[in-house]
């Protein structure tokens, strides 16, 4: 690894580098890494962290011995949140705009935090939620990962014109699954299921002492909030909480429950000093928890206010000496955790990796979460515009911030120190700041726009997903399918 570009943004002294050297080389073999991502839970959507009604045990537990990260962002909606923790950088550069019509696809030529591990010699598996394309180049046994237990497009049944699909009639409940280059029947709870197999997985890698990587990004507890009655009845009990609403707690609370399972199993394992453990709340800003309570943000997903961006991360490592029931208030961001990974796997960068990174290793807050951290601008924007008029959606859904300031949809100056909540706008009061947040904006909108390269992509004139699933199992779609699977307008092929 480049280690002196990694390290050169965080100015770290040449006595802090050799220590963290040492410490990185002394272990005899890199840890596994194991993050977990549910889907559309929000900050406020745990009980270690202020929630009154959610249950969130494992969760709880886990926060006492981890390093919660408290002023971690992640985009404001979910593929767009995937593209930049796979890449690196912000999702823009990865063509990924929007959460369907084929700017969902992550362009092929990012290379992908997996295929980083790959080549430090780690085994990759995901079991969930991808959701950067549906089409063979795009999926994630094209990606990096070997072992590969998903539904398609951004939801389990979910299916939209274009590219980006799933297997039809799916549900929650007994979803077909694709597998490792085929479709599976299964039997349960999408999420148990996930969790199951993925445990399955590393339990087999760990006997073989392999190093691995494994991503469980659920689709819980997304919509459609579809799971067993015995998840949620007894949210429903809560003189405030609905049935939409207890369903969506009771996804929450199954995550929570196979984490802990999961948790077990490591430690069983005794691999537990070696294996570092993050959980990172969300992947965007909250939904429908947020009415309850939104931890005094304001906005949720589909916003660049606070709450549409600011996620709970927990990392857990004893073995590297990660400060247990400890937190970190540095301004970090879902870009980081590539050139985190690639550190602690010791992997060798090459040049046109190292200058795809935009992140900021934070392997130096792990060791210690008082260590320089130099301030930084972060730029959050929705996307989601209609194909053709992505110009006029410049300063739509975006904010550019600092560790102090966020200045949203270029006409609402918020200072975060004094003002959380985001109540006041203070524009006229730092025109320095507006000036500067402005200039550096206009500059990065330069510099995006070329690799926004899905804007005018046309999808394939059959889903993807859905036609393999037909030519696994023989059939033929119904008309209501075929509507779904069939791109707008021209049916040319990108």
């Amino acid at each position: 690894m480049n280690r002196t570009q990694l390290f050169a943004p965080n100015a770290l002294t040449l006595f802090a580098i050799i220590i963290l050297f040492v410490a990185t080389i002394a272990s005899a073999t890199p840890p596994n890494i194991i993050l977990v991502m549910p889907d559309d839970a929000g900050y406020g959507d745990y009980a270690c962290l202020g929630n009154p009604v959610m249950r969130t045990p494992s969760v709880d537990a886990f926060k006492k011995q981890s390093l919660l990260f408290t002023r971690f962002h992640v985009s404001p909606t979910c593929a767009p949140s995937r593209a930049a923790i796979m890449g690196g950088r912000h999702e823009f550069k990865n063509g990924v705009t929007h959460t369907i019509l084929e700017r969902e696809r992550m362009g092929l030529d990012t290379v992908t935090i997996a295929d980083m591990l790959k080549s430090a010699g780690y085994t990759t598996g995901i079991f969930g939620k991808w959701h950067l394309g549906d089409e063979e180049a795009y999926r994630p046994e094209s990606r990096g990962f070997d072992e590969v237990y998903v539904h398609g497009a951004g939801g389990i049944g979910q299916t939209f014109p274009g590219s980006c699909g799933d297997a039809p009639g799916n549900t929650n409940i007994n979803p077909t699954l694709w597998h490792n280059g085929k479709f599976v029947k299964t039997k349960g709870y999408c999420t148990d299921l996930f969790f199951d197999q993925a445990i399955r997985w590393m339990d087999a890698k760990r006997q073989a002492k392999q190093p691995f990587f494994a991503y469980v990004s659920t689709n819980a507890p997304h919509a459609p909030h579809v799971l067993p009655e015995e998840y949620y009845k007894h949210y429903v009990e809560h003189p405030n909480v609905n049935v939409a609403l207890a369903k969506f707690l009771g996804m929450i609370e199954n995550i929570d429950t196979n984490f802990g399972k999961l948790l077990a199993k490591v430690d069983e394992w005794g691999i537990d000093d070696n294996t570092v453990v993050i959980y990172m709340g969300s992947d965007n800003g909250g939904t429908r928890g947020k009415a309850t309570y939104n931890a005094g943000m304001r906005g949720g997903k589909n916003s660049s206010f606070q709450g549409g961006t600011r996620v709970p991360v927990f990392v857990r490592w004893p073995g590297g000496a990660v400060p247990a029931n400890a937190e970190c208030d540095a301004l970090t961001a879902h870009v980081d955790l590539f050139p985190t990974f690639a550190q602690l796997a010791d992997a060798e960068l090459p040049s046109k990796v190292v200058e795809q990174i935009e992140g900021r290793s934070m392997f130096p807050l792990l060791k210690n979460p008082d260590a320089q951290w130099p301030d930084r601008l972060l730029v959050h924007h929705a996307g989601r515009c209609p194909k053709g008029e992505i110009e006029s959606f410049k300063y739509k859904k975006s904010a550019i911030q600092n560790s102090r300031f966020t200045l949203v949809n270029n006409e609402f100056l918020f200072d975060l120190k004094n003002d959380p909540a985001e109540t006041t706008n203070v524009i006229e009061k730092h025109p320095e700041v507006v000036a500067e947040f402005r200039a550096a904006y206009d500059k990065w909108w330069v510099e995006v726009r070329p690799y926004m390269i899905n804007e005018d992509a046309v999808g394939p004139d059959i889903n993807p997903f859905q036609e393999l699933y037909y030519k696994q199992f023989g059939g033929s779609p119904t008309p209501e399918d075929l509507k779904r699977m069939k791109p707008r307008g021209s049916k040319k092929k990108s």
